[in-house]
C-alpha cells in the first residue's frame, strides 16, 4: 500500500477523468490520475463524439479547445439539426443563427479530443500514473483506497471514478435497462452535401442520427441485434439500399459507406453516485441512449461540478459526507432530466404504433412553430435539459 494519502485520486484519465484532473491543476491539491494504458500510448480507438457548445465552453476554460479545434479533421460544426419522423409528418430545424451561435455543438475526434488533454496533462501539476488498472475503489470514515491490478493501493481523502469499463466501487450498484437493440455505426457521404446539418429521424426501428463528419457523415442506426447481422453482412451497394429505404431521402441520396460496426444499447444507472469518500462521474455514474447526443455532455458537466466542489472545499472536508452529499444533490436534477429526455424519446419515438405518428407529428410541429418552446429545446441541448 501507499502510504502516503493524496487529497483527490482520479481512476480513469480519459476525456471525464482528464477533465476532472486538468480543471484540478492549479488548485494546490495533491491529485493523482490513474490510466490503463502504457505511457506514451495513444487514446484507444476512435469514435465521433457529439459534443454541445455548453461542453465547448468547458473545454475553452481549461484551454483545450484551441488545440483541438486546430487538429485537422477534429471538429465538424453542428450549425443545425433537422429532427423528424420517417412515415409521418412534422419537422423540426434547430438553427444556431437563432441563438447568435456559431454552431449548437460538435463533432469531435475521441482521439483527437483525448490527445489534447494528454498533452494539456503533461504540461501541469498532475502526477499521472500510466500502466495503472484499477480493480476495487472502497473508503472508511478516514480515506479512500484504489487497489490496482498489479496489487498496490493508493490512498486518498476522496476517490472520484472516471473509468466506466467496469471497476468495482464499494457501496455504488449499477442497474441497468437493455433496450434490446444495437447501434450500427458507420461513415456515410451523401449527395447533395448538407454542410453542417445534423439529422435525428425516428424510425419504426428506433433513432437514426447522421451527424456531420468533415465531408460526410457519421451515421448511428438503432436496430435489433438479429437485424444488424444481416446489415452487417450486405455488400455496400445492398447496404446503402436497405439505409435508403429505412431512413427515407429525407437528407438526400446516400452514395458510399465506410467499415460498419454495432454495440449494444442500454439504460445503465450507479445508484447512489457517491458513496464514503468516493464518487463516480462519466460513464461510471450512467451511460445513456446515443439519442440526441446526451451522455459524453452530461459526464463532462459531471467532471466540471465536481471539480467546481473540491475546489470550494476545504482540504481537511474532502471527500467527507457534507461535500459529497451537496454536491450529489446539484447534479441530481441535471442527472435525471438528461435520463428522462433520452429514455422517453427512445419510448415515445421508437415506437411503431400507428396511434403515436399523429401526436408526434403534432409535437414536432408544435416545436418547430413556437419560439419559446424552439429556444428551450434548443438550451436542452446546448446545455443540458435541467
Amino acid at each position: 500500500m501507499t502510504a502516503r494519502l493524496h487529497d483527490v485520486v482520479i481512476a480513469g484519465a480519459g476525456p471525464v477523468g482528464g477533465t476532472l484532473a486538468l480543471a484540478l491543476a492549479d488548485a494546490g491539491l495533491d491529485v493523482v490520475a490513474l490510466d490503463a494504458r502504457e505511457p506514451g500510448a495513444t487514446p484507444r480507438g476512435d469514435r465521433s463524439l457529439a459534443l454541445s457548445h455548453g461542453a465547448r465552453l468547458i473545454l475553452e476554460r481549461l484551454a483545450i479547445w484551441p488545440a483541438l479545434a486546430a487538429t485537422p479533421n477534429a471538429v465538424t460544426p453542428i450549425s443545425s439539426i433537422d429532427i423528424s419522423q420517417a412515415g409521418g409528418f412534422g419537422v423540426a430545424v434547430l438553427d444556431a443563427a437563432d441563438h447568435g451561435l456559431p454552431a449548437l455543438g460538435y463533432v469531435v475526434s475521441y482521439r483527437a479530443l483525448g490527445a489534447a488533454l494528454d498533452a494539456a496533462l503533461a504540461k501541469r501539476a498532475i502526477t499521472m500514473r500510466f500502466g495503472a488498472a484499477v480493480t476495487h475503489v472502497g473508503g472508511t470514515p478516514a480515506y479512500a483506497a484504489v487497489t490496482l491490478a498489479d496489487g498496490d493501493t493508493l490512498t486518498a481523502r476522496l476517490a472520484a471514478v472516471a473509468d466506466g469499463t467496469g471497476a468495482t466501487v464499494a457501496g455504488i450498484a449499477r442497474e441497468r435497462r437493455d433496450y434490446g437493440q444495437v447501434a450500427l455505426v458507420a461513415h456515410v457521404d451523401m449527395t447533395p452535401p448538407q454542410a453542417g446539418r445534423a439529422y435525428e429521424r425516428f424510425t419504426p426501428e428506433g433513432p437514426m442520427a447522421l451527424l456531420p463528419e468533415g465531408d460526410g457523415y457519421g451515421l448511428v442506426w438503432t436496430m435489433t441485434p438479429a437485424r444488424a447481422e444481416t446489415v452487417l453482412a450486405l455488400p455496400d451497394d445492398a447496404f446503402l439500399a436497405a439505409l435508403t429505404q429505412a431512413f427515407g431521402r429525407h437528407a438526400g441520396a446516400f452514395v458510399r459507406a465506410g467499415p460498419r460496426r454495432t454495440f449494444p444499447l442500454g439504460l445503465e444507472l450507479a445508484r447512489p453516485t457517491v458513496g464514503t469518500r468516493v464518487v463516480v462521474v462519466g460513464n461510471a455514474a450512467q451511460a445513456l441512449h446515443p439519442v440526441a447526443g446526451q451522455g459524453f455532455n452530461l459526464g463532462l458537466r459531471d467532471a466540471h461540478e465536481l471539480a467546481e466542489a473540491i475546489v470550494d472545499t476545504p482540504r481537511e472536508a474532502l471527500g467527507g459526507h457534507a461535500m459529497l452529499a451537496a454536491y450529489a444533490r446539484r447534479r441530481r436534477p441535471d442527472r435525471a432530466a438528461s435520463v428522462a429526455l433520452t429514455d422517453g424519446l427512445v419510448r415515445i419515438f421508437g415506437n411503431d404504433a400507428a396511434l403515436l405518428r399523429w401526436p408526434r407529428g403534432i409535437a414536432l410541429a408544435l416545436l418547430d412553430a413556437l419560439p419559446p418552446a424552439k429556444r428551450a429545446f434548443t438550451r436542452a441541448m446546448m446545455f443540458g435539459p435541467r
